[in-house]
């Protein structure tokens, strides 16, 4: 399996997004690293998220999202660092 947000392996650790957030009405989940899932939503309100950024491609587009999908290419699986809000 692997992480929806950044294609890497998932490890130990797997978290489960809601693509279009259950407060807006959304049912599908996939599989993410927590440390992706928490640069999800630091990244985007759940009102963006239900729209234009329930694509992964689009959500992916974003400056501060494509830095940290490139930047953590090389960690291993189960990787864990705080991630801070960057609205």
């Amino acid at each position: 399996m692997a992480c929806a947000l950044c294609r890497r392996p998932i490890g130990t650790q797997v978290e489960w997004h809601h693509r279009v957030p259950k407060s807006e009405g959304g049912r599908e989940t996939i599989p993410v690293h927590p440390i992706c899932h928490r640069t999800i939503h630091a990244s985007a309100t759940n009102t963006e998220l239900a729209g234009p950024l329930a694509d992964l491609d689009t959500l992916r587009d974003i400056p501060a999202v494509a830095k940290f999908v490139k930047w953590v290419a090389d960690k291993p699986v189960d990787f864990r660092v705080p991630v801070r809000r960057g609205r």
